[in-house]
């Protein structure tokens, strides 16, 4: 029987944790946790593709495992209401079974909006809603406990897992935020109690386990933020993560204070928006103006909150950096505030835009010359008070890419009782976790799921391949007519510039190794082949290049 068979044959007496996302990468988080013949499955999320990943629109984990056990499956935990968290629900929900689903009101209101987007209706689901200090049992085995932890969106939970083989503490993502935006600091008396009763084993949030200190508090970046906006005299335009739901109320109160009306252009910026003041979460002494509502207001009395803090090219800043937006553009004498870091891979997007806004004249504001930004991840001391608190025999880090994972596995080596043992985990690692044990005994499916316009994993890692391969080189197609008389048509795109002396030698080469096959009688197939070797060979040869090479016959 090999790893994975073991894996799925089920365990006895022993709890098995189980990454499906999030697991030395950021994003598409996703956990699974087994006892025996029951499973509880925690978070669903979406990461972004990369510049390697063209067309592709978004990427969920793989659910094999899940699809193979979905009897097993009792209940499932949404942590909180970010992407990278519950942003593959849509496509992952529909594919498994029915199954009491608990997370917090804003979470819950996000993931509702977004299955409505995606024609996912109330009865498809089970949403029951949960407050921090709830516990709700999930099938026989688990005991979930919600605790409250302060993250840069409402309503983010940690939680406390009581299992037959001892409590499992999972810090969900996390800072620990003295001062909130909404009052409510992490409640760190509870891990502490945790701790004190016996912790076996510790998922912690990794993110930022290679920054000293502590991160910034939303309250400092609200103070920098109304210090900045008050010295503006045009119009202000402001762009940071639409889900900063904390940040987006401290910038409407900024600028009422200072006597400019808001107006909120984007459609993520709008959702999150409303759903957070439909629910109580962002309050507007006056309501959110839309472009076309400004009417006679001065320049000084005008401010845009806007999506486009990642350089995402359909973005309102992105058209206004280019002037490509239908109704407004910038000027001189606007000023452009980024509250944001650019995510690991969107550097280049967000160059180009603030050159742009460079360029068309416009005041430009971003860290880490402006402290107008803090992550929502906790970091090195706020790391170690936690391990502190809880004190556990095992430890997992977790959310983050190796080098996080086995930083943060070096900040629990510190603490005076430090953990027995620590896994630097993968995703699809079967982590069998017992009061004496703790170790990876096999894998299950896990990786990633492109999604592609209407298609969800239907392209995999051969088909970026090639598109990797014609964005880079080019495609060459070669149609060769096998009758009444042979001859060579040839079509190239991003391959080279017409070149009437090139495209008449790689006819020729074409050519002479099809009238070779012909005299030769061969089959179609090894003509097609004699044909794509020989222009392959010739095309390198020629021109230094390697494109994407389509040989065609026409019989």
């Amino acid at each position: 029987m090999n790893k994975q068979d073991n894996a799925q044959a089920g365990p006895a007496g022993h709890l098995e944790v189980i990454p499906l996302g999030g697991m030395g990468e950021i994003g598409k988080n996703m956990f699974a946790y087994r006892y025996d013949d029951e499973i509880m499955v925690v978070d669903g999320g979406l990461a972004f593709p990369d510049s390697l990943q063209p067309g592709v629109d978004l990427i969920i984990p793989r659910i094999d495992y899940l699809q193979q056990n979905a009897a097993l499956i009792q209940g499932w935990v949404l942590t909180h209401g970010h992407e990278d968290h519950i942003g593959g629900l849509p496509y992952i929900l529909p594919r498994l079974p029915r199954v009491p689903t608990y997370g917090a009101k804003l979470t819950l209101g996000l993931v509702r909006e977004k299955l409505n987007e995606y024609g996912v209706g109330e009865a498809d689901t089970d949403l029951r809603e949960v407050t921090a200090g709830t516990t709700v049992r999930i099938g026989k085995h688990f005991v979930v406990e919600f605790v409250r932890m302060t993250h840069s969106i409402p309503d983010n939970f940690g939680y406390i897992l009581h299992t037959p083989v001892g409590q499992v503490v999972h810090t969900g993502d996390f800072k620990l935020d003295e001062h909130p935006t909404d009052g409510q600091p992490s409640d760190l008396a509870r891990l502490e109690r945790a701790g004190d009763s016996g912790v076996l084993l510790l998922i912690s949030d990794s993110t930022n386990a290679e920054r000293p200190g502590t991160t910034t508090s939303e309250a400092e970046v609200a103070r920098n933020m109304e210090a900045l906006i008050a010295q503006c005299r045009g119009r202000v335009f402001v762009s940071t993560f639409a889900s900063q739901v904390h940040r987006l109320q401290n910038i409407v109160q900024i600028a009422e204070r200072l006597g400019r009306r808001v107006v909120i252009e984007g459609r993520s910026m709008v959702k999150y928006a409303q759903i957070a003041e439909q629910l109580g979460y962002m309050q507007f002494k006056e309501p959110l103006l839309a472009s076309e509502d400004i009417g006679d207001l001065q320049d000084s009395q005008v401010l845009f909150l806007c999506t486009g803090s990642q350089g995402q090219p359909m973005s309102v800043l992105s058209r206004l950096a280019l002037g490509t937006h239908a109704k407004i553009a910038l000027r001189r004498g606007d000023s452009v505030v980024l509250s944001s870091n650019p995510i690991p891979g969107n550097e280049e997007a967000v160059n180009l835009v603030v050159n742009k806004l460079y360029e068309i004249g416009v005041d430009v504001y971003y860290p880490p010359t402006y402290r107008i930004h803090a992550s929502g991840h906790g970091s090195q001391d706020e790391l170690l008070q936690v391990l502190q608190l809880t004190r556990p025999k095992y430890f997992l880090p977790w959310h983050g890419e190796p080098r996080h994972q086995i930083n943060h596995a070096r900040i629990a080596q510190t603490i005076p009782q430090p953990p027995q043992r620590t896994l630097v985990a993968k995703n699809g690692d079967v982590v069998r976790l017992m009061e004496n044990e703790f170790r990876v005994t096999g894998t299950v499916p896990a990786g990633a799921v492109y999604v592609d316009g209407l298609g969800v994993g239907d392209i995999g890692d051969d088909i970026m391949l090639e598109r990797l391969g014609m964005s880079q080189e080019g495609v060459l197609v070669v149609t060769a007519l096998l009758h009444p008389t042979p001859h060579v048509d040839l079509v190239s795109r991003g391959f080279v510039k017409s070149n009437r002396e090139l495209d008449g030698q790689i006819r020729k080469v074409a050519l002479d190794a099809l009238e070779a096959g012909l005299r030769d009688k061969k089959r179609p197939e090894d003509l097609r082949d004699d044909l794509y070797g020989s222009v392959r060979r010739f095309v390198r040869k020629a021109t230094g290049r390697n494109p994407v090479l389509i040989p065609l016959l026409v019989d």
